[in-house]
């Protein structure tokens, strides 16, 4: 929601990234808990403006049917982090204990706090802002990416004068699919918790620790490459719901096999992408006690969790999909109620056609589900 009235978001954004990597970066000076768990506290803030503000600021320059696919390289780097950062770990905590007097697990923050605060600062200059203000986009350019999302959704992407903030949160908490969206993103968290103990769980298989973290890297690049072919599949074809559900579904099987076996939208855009986010990692929250290590080697008890969450994630997620095909029913039946028509004449502006024209284009918006 800050991020919607800030002009400069690269920024902010970069702002956040290097607020991310300083503490992460002190977090190896450290010496006890209570020190430990306040840099956790502190790294929340920035970490929970990060994803949320990326997420709203691609919206504000790609179309519904171009945004999944954007939004999945986003998700990529989180995959692919996951990844390499099980590589930089494995190599870091098997070679430079005591380097300099300074323990491993030090070296860790430490190095990885740094490369966090030099992609902030390239970050900066490298992110656009928004398609009114971005300083290397003028002219026709500019005009243009303003135009495709009025088109897209038939008025014009940007709020009124007189509308605050709050109305946003106020539409955004009101409606039901928002909260619908923010319990299905808790439990989809929640069944896909075991990621975050990914080297612990290798381990039950029996190898070393550096193993077990090398190990850990493979899949998090099978996983970038499959996340980037079934959003761009879904960008193509408009589906939603079975692209998303598909994966979850991949997840039930192979939870289904380790318990059989033991051998080896719009002005309420920004508060409801902060509502879906911040509702929805209470699932990793709740996930830090799913996996317990008094549970494995086997983890039924985190794995039955983690099934039944997967389950309800896709049972909303069909929810969902039957609420916006009722939504567009609605739209058939009455196309021009609730039309903001100040929305609509700025979007004619922008895309030099006559204010009857944008109202016919207007009536050509639906949800994709």
């Amino acid at each position: 929601m800050i991020l919607n009235r800030v002009t400069k978001p690269s920024w902010y954004i970069g702002g956040c990234v290097m607020a991310w990597g300083l503490t992460s970066l002190l977090t190896g000076k450290t010496h006890n808990y209570s020190g430990m768990l306040a840099c956790r506290f502190m790294i929340g803030i920035p970490e929970a403006a990060f994803y949320p503000g990326t997420l709203f600021l691609l919206s504000r320059w790609y179309t519904k049917k171009e945004l999944a696919f954007r939004s999945a390289i986003l998700y990529t780097g989180l995959l692919i982090s996951n990844g390499f950062g099980a590589l930089i770990a494995a190599g870091i905590l098997s070679n430079m204990d005591g380097v300099r007097g300074i323990r491993a697990w030090r070296w860790m923050f430490y190095i990885e706090g740094s490369i966090t605060i030099l992609v902030a600062f390239f970050s900066m200059w490298a992110l656009p802002d928004y398609p009114n203000n971005t300083r290397w986009i003028i002219g026709d350019e500019r005009r243009l990416a303003q135009a495709r999302l009025a088109e897209d959704a038939g008025e014009a992407d940007q709020d009124n004068e007189n509308e605050s903030p709050f109305k946003g949160l106020k539409l955004a908490i009101k409606d039901p699919l928002v909260l619908t969206l923010a319990v299905m993103n808790c439990a989809q968290l929640l069944g896909l918790s075991f990621v975050n103990f990914f080297p612990t769980l290798t381990s039950t298989l029996g190898f070393g620790f550096t193993s077990s973290l090398l190990l850990a890297a493979p899949p998090w690049v099978f996983a970038s490459i499959v996340t980037c072919v079934n959003a761009w599949h879904a960008d193509k074809t408009g589906e939603r719901c079975f692209h998303i559900s598909a994966t979850w579904w991949a997840a039930i099987i192979g939870f289904i096999i380790s318990l059989a076996t033991n051998s080896v939208g719009g002005r309420k855009r920004a508060a409801a992408i902060g509502i879906v986010n911040g509702i929805g990692n209470t699932g990793t929250l709740m996930g830090s006690y799913v996996w317990k290590a008094q549970w494995g080697p086997l983890y039924h008890n985190s794995i039955i969790i983690s099934l039944c969450s997967l389950c309800l994630a896709s049972a909303l997620a069909f929810g969902v999909r039957q609420h916006l095909i009722r939504q567009n029913k609605r739209l058939d039946e009455n196309e021009l109620q609730g039309v903001d028509e100040v929305r609509v004449r700025e979007a004619a502006i922008l895309e030099g056609i006559s204010f009857e024209q944008a109202m016919k284009r207007r009536k050509g918006f639906r949800y994709l589900y």
